[in-house]
């Protein structure tokens, strides 16, 4: 499991409005703010009690290399959601904010239960979220 991920986005008030909006069904929300412009600073989100969290930075990571620039290879992000419900809400939420449809919500091919959808951020990364349960 891991600890954090982190990706770079090109504008920070850009991310910030996708991110807060299709986040919220899925009971991950801001914990910390250290943005200084939508160039600079990075945006912490998370859930209370849990340890995992992402980091959406501007700017340049200190530990990239010169060849490194946002957005020139896309990331996969998958979400767990709370329930069928909250993976709708997202999907909508993303779309009103700046999203792209990738997948509209429904059951997915897998070896249990899976009910997703999936977006493509203002920066082009493939963003998921996704219930494993019973309702699937």
């Amino acid at each position: 499991m891991f600890d954090h991920i982190g990706i770079v986005v090109s504008n920070l008030q850009v991310a910030r409005r996708f991110y807060g909006a299709c986040l919220a069904p899925l009971e991950i929300d801001l914990l910390e703010d250290h943005c200084q412009s939508s160039d600079n600073g990075w945006l912490v989100y998370g859930t209370a009690g849990r340890v995992q969290f992402l980091v959406l930075a501007a700017g340049r990571p200190t530990f990239w290399q010169n060849t490194h620039f946002a957005s020139t290879s896309p990331a996969h992000l998958a979400f767990t959601a709370p329930g069928v419900a909250a993976v709708d809400a997202f999907y909508r939420a993303g779309i009103d904010h700046g999203g792209t449809d990738n997948g509209q919500p429904g059951p997915r091919r897998s070896s249990t239960p899976y009910y997703a959808a999936y977006l493509i951020d203002p920066d082009g990364n493939n963003v998921e979220a996704g219930y494993r349960g019973s309702a699937a």
